[in-house]
């Protein structure tokens, strides 16, 4: 498999398409501009998912879910925001064989369709803060597009917050990017800048937009998240006022605040190698896989073992058992490299006779014997070194690509 990677030094950009395409994380579509993620990288996106939303849910958020089609009218009433938006719209103007009395946008981002449901469910202070989540897809006519980085329609979420004051609103702007930072280093093992972006670069309709960027292999900067403070601007738009503790009428403040599949093609650049992808054991779909090594005469033997010993590393951990007998082990070692998989445990007749398996890293490639019954607590230590080494390394590289300009 891996002769069928481009170099990253010969070029980068087709050895990164040749780790999505050969991985089998996603493919191009019919539709241009727009891929479909396989199965193996649409469990990679169900692992971000899972974190993320238990640490939305741990910050007070909830999940809803709003239209995909969203009247014109409503993007035409942020001014800042339609004009930011309209040269990417995907606009329906039929519908039932018949052209609609209004077109519908397909969501290029939910502010407008979700402002004007605020203005039915806030009248008072005590319906504040409003807190939710949702997870979609949107669509934005992109005129360049990458795998996972940039296409017509990806998924995403996108977080809609309504706040009683300034401050509360720019107390969940930060918040929000911290929790975005803690999952690209602690869950995905990339470090992360974080910081405001210039007037000419924040979200459309936006005061202050936050944003964390990771730098990758090409030792270029990628944006992989982002988080508005809207101030009062779509209440304004959608006139979503509340009674204040004071009786008084008042403007409602915002947030919003996303991350995509975007974050797949961030994992596989800032990590991965010349045979194919690696992935950092916390998100990992597989964190190892069991590799049996047999000839004729000991198969039964050796799958026997293999098999019990699948059993009990399944109580632990995420495990696959790779039981064909059309490949040989070579080519089985370097399909799981290419796939990702944190460790593989490789287990032979002669591994047999010595009550031993082999440990391999994907990460370095480093191997050790280890007795099989101290094989769980041995790979849970390993799986942790993988992750911190996988972040030590992503951060040294980091450092040595950063510099500081004194004139500019």
């Amino acid at each position: 498999m891996a002769e069928q990677i481009t170099s990253r030094s010969t070029n980068y950009s087709d050895w990164y398409v040749d780790i999505v395409l050969r991985a089998q994380l996603a493919d191009y579509s019919p539709v241009k501009g727009s891929m479909v993620i396989r199965p193996r990288g649409y469990a990679l996106w169900e692992r971000m998912q899972a974190a993320l939303d238990g640490m939305f849910k741990a910050t007070g958020h909830s999940n809803a879910y709003f239209p995909l089609l969203i009247p014109e009218s409503f993007l035409r009433k942020e001014a800042e925001h339609v004009e930011g938006f309209a040269p990417e719209l995907a606009v329906v103007t039929h519908g039932g064989g018949q052209e609609l009395e209004e077109p519908l946008v397909i969501r290029p981002t939910s502010e407008t369709i979700i402002w004007s449901m605020y203005k039915k469910w806030i009248q008072s202070y005590r319906d504040l803060p409003l807190l939710i989540n949702q997870w979609a897809n949107v669509v934005r006519w992109e005129k360049r597009t990458r795998l996972f980085l940039r296409t017509t329609e990806f998924l995403w979420q996108e977080g809609h917050t309504a706040h009683e004051t300034e401050e509360e609103a720019r107390e969940e702007t930060m918040r929000m990017l911290e929790v975005y930072r803690t999952f690209l280093q602690e869950y995905m093992a990339v470090p992360v800048l974080t910081g405001i972006k210039s007037e000419s670069e924040k979200f459309a309709g936006a005061v202050d937009t936050y944003a964390i960027e990771a730098l990758m292999q090409d030792r270029r900067a990628l944006q992989a998240g982002t988080s508005h403070f809207l101030g009062q601007n779509f209440a304004k738009a959608f006139d979503v006022q509340f009674q204040n503790r004071s009786s008084s009428l008042e403007y409602v403040w915002a947030t919003s605040w996303g991350v995509s599949t975007r974050l797949v093609g961030a994992l596989i650049m800032a990590h991965s190698d010349d045979s194919g992808l690696v992935l950092p054991p916390r998100l990992a779909p597989t964190e190892l896989v069991l590799i049996p090594i047999f000839r004729n005469k000991n198969k039964e033997e050796v799958l026997g073992a293999a098999r019990k010993l699948a059993e009990e590393l399944r109580r632990d951990f995420r495990l696959e058992i790779d039981q064909d007998e059309n490949s040989s082990p070579g080519w089985k070692f370097a399909e799981w490299e290419m796939r990702g998989v944190p460790i593989r445990v490789e287990l032979g007749p002669r591994d047999l006779e010595k009550n031993q398996v082999t440990l391999v890293r994907r990460d370095t490639g480093e191997k050790e014997p280890v007795a099989i019954p101290a094989v769980p607590a041995r790979v849970r230590m390993l799986l942790e070194d993988i992750q911190t080494g996988m972040y030590d390394r992503a951060l040294a590289f980091r450092e040595a690509n950063t510099h500081h300009p004194e004139t500019w």
